[in-house]
């Protein structure tokens, strides 16, 4: 009933924490948009400082910006794995857990912006407007109706993300070796043709981040769940930005 691709959102979560829910209040689904904000406003604090920290005030890259940079995303990166690990396997730390992994993702996030934005000029701003697109159309068309997450939806996409996360573990892998994958990250019609796939199958999972929130709060799951929730759209949404990041970087390097 609870399926989703998303990993933070697996199909036991909300059931195991219906049986730990003794008393309280449960999950609502405005208590999650809530808490969604608070992530988002906690990603950009650190990303904005990262930015700042690259260009500085009037525009013009700092000397030591790209140092800044690199270490911010790779600390950024470490810290928000651990912690989205933690949040996973320890889900009811989530509200102590989830605000870490978060500003943790904004120091990558500003480290990524910041290093596309110096090689194409207006691609973050782009990239964002695109993400916050993406997010309210869909949110429109599943409350609407126009989207629903049935079983055969859940799998296909299921089989689609895993698809994706095996084919960027090997990239991952055979990059120390000083091996590269042909076409698909280049700029040509094969790269663009499989960052466009990806964009979509990123997007539609957030149907999937929306439909597991919903019956969770219908369920009934602990308050915690909210942050829970909040922590797998962010996961979603951080993903759909780096994606649009790419196919737009794509489409810069064929003009």
């Amino acid at each position: 009933m609870f399926k989703t691709s998303n990993p933070a959102l697996s199909e036991t979560v909300f059931t195991h924490s219906l049986k730990e829910r003794v008393g309280g209040e449960a999950m609502t689904i405005n208590g999650t948009v809530n808490k969604t904000a608070i992530l988002l406003i906690l990603v950009l604090i650190p990303a904005a400082w990262v930015w700042s920290s690259f260009f500085g005030a009037d525009g013009k890259i700092v000397p030591q910006g790209q140092g800044i940079a690199l270490i911010a995303s790779v600390a950024g990166g470490i810290i928000g794995f651990i912690f989205a690990m933690i949040t996973i396997f320890k889900k009811t730390w989530a509200p102590v857990t989830a605000p870490i992994y978060a500003l943790a993702e904004g120091l990558v996030l500003g480290g990524i912006s910041a290093t596309f934005e110096l090689r194409y000029p207006g691609i973050v701003v782009q990239a964002i407007g695109l993400t916050f697109g993406t997010l309210f159309a869909l949110l429109m068309a599943y409350r609407s109706n126009l989207i629903k997450a049935t079983e055969n939806f859940k799998l296909g996409l299921f089989a689609a993300t895993g698809g994706i996360a095996i084919i960027y573990l090997v990239t991952f892998v055979l990059s120390f070796f000083g091996i590269r994958i042909p076409f698909i990250h280049e700029s040509g019609l094969i790269g663009i043709g499989f960052s466009l796939f990806v964009v979509v199958v990123a997007a539609l999972n957030l149907v999937l981040d929306f439909d597991f929130i919903e019956q969770g709060s219908y369920a009934g799951a602990p308050k915690y769940m909210e942050w829970y929730g909040a922590f797998g759209l962010i996961v979603t949404l951080i993903w759909l930005y780096l994606e649009f990041l790419r196919l737009l970087s794509k489409l810069r390097d064929r003009r």
